[in-house]
């Protein structure tokens, strides 16, 4: 077992609790907040799991995972106003469940935990089928198209998941402001796809052709 890897990997699981935790619980003023509860265990405890499974079984995808710097400049403001979507979403959350206003009903939280989790499930194929999966916006030096699986219906299966999955994070906070907060993520996710594929055409070996065959980016039929 890489120990170094498994170290780096704790740190910034753990770290990534104790800054989530707070941006959620703070803003309620109580750690008894249910909602919030019920959304850390469903991101954390799947986090905690593939993390263990890609620390056995690919190692090399979960450095991927955990590199975080781009070096794409256009990227580096997409993903500044992306951290700064996702604390207003906490923040107003936590907001709304302390003086109880803009909440949404329980039914709310029920569909989205039962979205959240189907989505993390097609996260985690994603993973498996992409074993070139990086954070950042990168092409590795052996890096093949993908073009089977899910990349056969769209070239972007990742950020369809991610983005389900980020939508469904207000449904389980149950605040209708912190899900009109995060549909300001959808241009930034669409200026990100742009922007990553004009990289992989550049620097990867037959991805116009992969273009031509699979068309759409992220939504069959849509986009």
């Amino acid at each position: 077992m890489n120990r170094q890897l498994l170290k780096e990997a704790l740190i910034k699981y753990f770290a990534g609790v104790i800054i989530v935790g707070l941006l959620v619980f703070l803003p309620a003023g109580t750690i008894h907040y249910r909602n919030g509860q019920i959304f850390m265990a469903v991101l954390f405890i799947p986090m905690f799991i593939a993390g263990l499974v890609m620390l056995k079984k690919d190692p090399d995808l979960l450095k991927r995972r955990l590199k975080a710097k781009e070096t794409e400049d256009e990227q580096k403001s997409v993903i500044s106003f992306s951290g700064l979507i996702f604390i207003l979403v906490f923040v107003a959350a936590g907001l709304s469940y302390r003086f109880k206003v803009f909440q949404l009903s329980e039914i709310w939280t029920i569909i989205g935990t039962i979205l959240f989790l189907i989505c993390y499930g097609l996260y985690a194929e994603v993973l498996r089928e992409n074993t070139y999966l990086s954070r950042t916006i990168e092409v590795s030096e052996d890096q093949k198209v993908i073009d089977t699986g899910l990349y056969g219906i769209v070239r972007h299966p990742m950020y369809t998941a991610t983005t389900l999955l980020f939508l469904c994070i207000p449904l389980i906070l149950g605040s209708s402001v912190s899900l009109l907060i995060m549909c300001g993520y959808l241009p930034l996710i669409v200026k990100r796809i742009r922007n990553e594929e004009e990289v992989l055409e550049r620097d990867l070996k037959g991805y116009k052709e992969y273009k031509e065959k699979v068309r759409y980016r992220l939504i069959p039929y849509i986009w």
